[in-house]
């Protein structure tokens, strides 16, 4: 099974000060893709420090870039509608010449979920949301014209006009470690994303983590079937830095190839290695991490 190496850059650099040579110097290194996140901010230490939008800072990387394929890990519902969104991914993919992947998940309780005033929602209720938001979205990407009335979103005669340059629509990857997830993936997703079994960040080991990740692999098989969908159809893609092994395995390539393979047995097609940012949870050494670029896919391969 094949492995592709993506990364993430988090929108923490002014884009004449870094922004913009980050993204460049990721396809440079051979990422297949550079995503980032969407969130309005996020946790310490970046909650008092820049953060910059995703989507418009996407659409900048798409016109600094040629090759690289770009996305969101993760949208989520928190502060998005679907029919703004909708809008927004069309120009972005028409801009990027059809290089989008749009990361998209139920969201969490952080910052972004009290950003506009209302009430955090309870986990039933972002599900209950991703639930509604996610289908909208899929007509809004291959529709002309959408009208819906929902409880939580509706559309009145949305246009998007041309449509997609990725055909019928650009690809999700939904995020997801519930029933209710996994039946999301199943039936709208092109990929599955995960970052392992949170439980197990601070007190589990390698070898819990990566049975986990099994468990994972296997329900998302499973809502295959009831979909009556092939599981090999959907990419499998591990957010790494928030599993047991998160800073060893960024030691060395050898240590990394190792890391990597275990995951490719699991079942996973894609890895996603974090931009190493100094003085964070991410802080990593930038010369082995651009070899882990270069010549870990070698001996993957």
């Amino acid at each position: 099974m094949s492995l592709r190496l993506s990364t993430v850059i988090l929108p923490v650099d002014r884009w004449h000060e870094g922004g913009r040579a980050k993204w460049r110097r990721a396809e440079e290194l051979g990422f297949h893709t550079a995503y980032t996140y969407d969130h309005l901010s996020w946790r310490v230490p970046f909650r008092d420090g820049p953060w910059f939008g995703a989507l418009p800072t996407l659409t900048a990387a798409a016109t600094a870039t040629e090759r690289l394929r770009l996305g969101t890990l993760v949208t989520s519902p928190n502060f998005r509608h679907p029919v703004t969104l909708a809008k927004e991914l069309i120009s972005l993919d028409d801009i990027s010449g059809g290089r989008i992947t749009l990361g998209i998940g139920a969201g969490g309780n952080g910052f972004d979920a009290t950003a506009l005033g209302q009430e955090a929602w309870t986990p039933k209720e972002r599900a209950d949301r991703f639930g509604a938001f996610l289908p909208l979205l899929d007509r809004l990407l291959t529709e002309d014209a959408v009208t819906h009335r929902g409880d939580s979103y509706s559309a009145v005669e949305a246009r998007n006009v041309p449509g997609c340059v990725q055909r019928p629509r650009l690809p999700f990857a939904v995020a997801a470690t519930g029933p209710r997830g996994f039946g999301l993936a199943a039936r709208y997703g092109q990929a599955w994303v995960t970052t392992g079994d949170p439980k197990l960040y601070e007190d589990g080991t390698p070898a819990q983590s990566d049975e986990a990740l099994r468990g994972q692999v296997a329900k998302l098989g499973a809502a295959c079937e009831t979909a009556g969908r092939d599981v090999t159809e959907l990419d499998k893609i591990l957010l790494t830095a928030f599993t047991p092994d998160r800073s060893a395995m960024l030691g060395s390539v050898d240590a990394f190839v190792d890391f990597a393979g275990r995951h490719r047995e699991i079942g996973f097609t894609e890895i996603v290695l974090h931009w190493p940012i100094p003085g964070s949870g991410f802080a990593a050494d930038q010369a082995v991490f651009e070899r882990i670029a270069t010549e870990s896919p070698r001996q993957l391969s």
